[in-house]
């Protein structure tokens, strides 16, 4: 077995290991190159690795079980290429009894049929994503989200940075080969990742073909109108050429799902809740590359076009901190969500824990307005929420991209993103 020299520890190892200590089968799903591979073999003690060749993914279809004999935990590593494995490893956990089996790598959520037979009481589900700045290193991890939750001071020295420097995290992204990469060279890797989604991965989800160049347009609108609303009429007029027909409705409806089943992109759902006002939620996603890098890379842009225009760094800045803020929810078991109503408010981000407490998040660039903006949105949104079912806030959190972390009198915190760890 390869050795994790070199391993940079991920937030969701300790989910993995209270996974495998309590489950017969762990399911590590997430984009390609987010790391599940290099994470998935820090835990098991035998691997078969179904993408590196053909002649093991035949005889793996021809017989499915064959490939499950070996030191445990056994990673399977790109199982959904083998239709078979799943019932089969679903039977060999209920044959052998007890925990931790099997390890299950993929970049692609498989169709239903495929896992018509459930996984529920066998396999834990554990999402991976590109890494945070905690990761990377590119955090001091000063302030503690886990604790702010928890009404913790809020106080975190000024990191430095400047437009170059976040500008330069946003294009470099997280992928773990790219962490000490120049910004510049992840990003050609990026657009020949993007590349290879659009000639063969998508049409591996369904085993149909696609239509690269559509697909292709359709990720350079998705990097247009990364963070928003948009709607898919939005994005068939972004996509659609003058001198021929626009693609159907469906089509589009069809390539972002597949694209989501390939956790390429990741929709943030709308908060539901009650509210004292008569005004009403909304339900539509937002729209979020998995990482920043790749709206930067479908729009084949660069560190200085990034740093050069503000108001789209501004969003790039959020789907990065949204990445990161995902992560450090999930490992306090929650999930994360936006909050807009039809009057115009909203919240960049809701952190809706399982015990119900709830907190509250605005990401901005930074500069003194644009704080008290943000702190302004997020009080109006307490006083906008029904805290009789719901509760008080936990915590109203700024998230910004400089500057040092402070907390207001009536207790908002204000946080770099650079600052920032689980």
């Amino acid at each position: 077995m390869p050795n994790d020299t070199g391993y940079l520890a991920r937030v969701v190892d300790e989910e993995i290991t209270e996974a495998l200590a309590s489950a017969p089968a762990v399911l590590i799903e997430g984009p390609r190159g987010c790391g599940k591979t290099w994470t998935g073999r820090r835990f098991a003690a035998s691997e078969v690795v179904l993408d590196e060749s053909e002649a093991l993914r035949i005889a793996a279809e021809v017989d499915p079980a064959s490939i499950l004999d070996g030191p445990e935990p056994r990673l399977l590593d790109e199982w959904q290429l083998v239709r078979g494995i799943w019932n089969q490893m679903r039977h060999a956990c209920d044959r052998r009894g007890g925990f931790g089996h099997f390890l299950l790598t993929g970049s692609q959520n498989p169709p239903d049929d495929i896992t018509e037979h459930s996984g529920a009481g066998r396999v834990a589900r554990v999402r991976m994503r590109p890494m945070s700045l905690w990761e990377s290193g590119d955090s001091t991890g000063e302030v503690s989200l886990a604790s702010l939750m928890a009404d913790g001071r809020c106080r975190a020295t000024d990191t430095k940075q400047t437009i170059s420097d976040i500008a330069a995290l946003i294009c470099r992204g997280g992928w773990p080969r790219m962490i000490a990469t120049a910004p510049h060279v992840a990003q050609a890797r990026l657009r020949d990742y993007l590349d290879d989604i659009t000639r063969v991965d998508i049409a591996r989800v369904s085993g149909i073909r696609r239509n690269p160049l559509l697909v292709a347009r359709l990720l350079e609108s998705l990097g247009r109108n990364e963070a928003t609303n948009a709607t898919v009429a939005t994005l068939l007029a972004d996509i659609s050429d003058e001198d021929a027909s626009p693609p159907a409705r469906s089509t589009i409806h069809t390539y972002l799902d597949e694209l989501a089943r390939m956790f390429v992109i990741e929709p943030l759902p709308a908060w539901s809740t009650h509210l004292r006002s008569s005004a009403r939620l909304r339900r539509s996603s937002k729209r979020y590359f998995a990482d920043p890098a790749l709206a930067v890379a479908a729009l084949r842009g660069s560190p200085a076009a990034v740093g050069g225009d503000l108001e789209a760094m501004g969003l790039l800045f959020e789907s990065m901190a949204v990445r990161d803020l995902r992560i450090y929810a999930q490992s306090l078991s929650a999930r994360l969500y936006y909050y807009g109503d039809d009057s115009g408010l909203e919240a960049d981000a809701i952190i809706d824990g399982i015990d119900g407490r709830w907190a509250a998040v605005e990401i901005k660039l930074g500069g003194g307005a644009a704080i008290t903006k943000a702190m302004k949105s997020l009080r109006a949104v307490r006083e906008r929420v029904d805290t009789a079912p719901r509760g008080m806030p936990a915590r109203l959190i700024v998230v910004t991209a400089f500057g040092h972390g402070y907390q207001t009198d009536d207790g908002i915190a204000v946080v770099p993103l650079t600052a920032l760890k689980p």
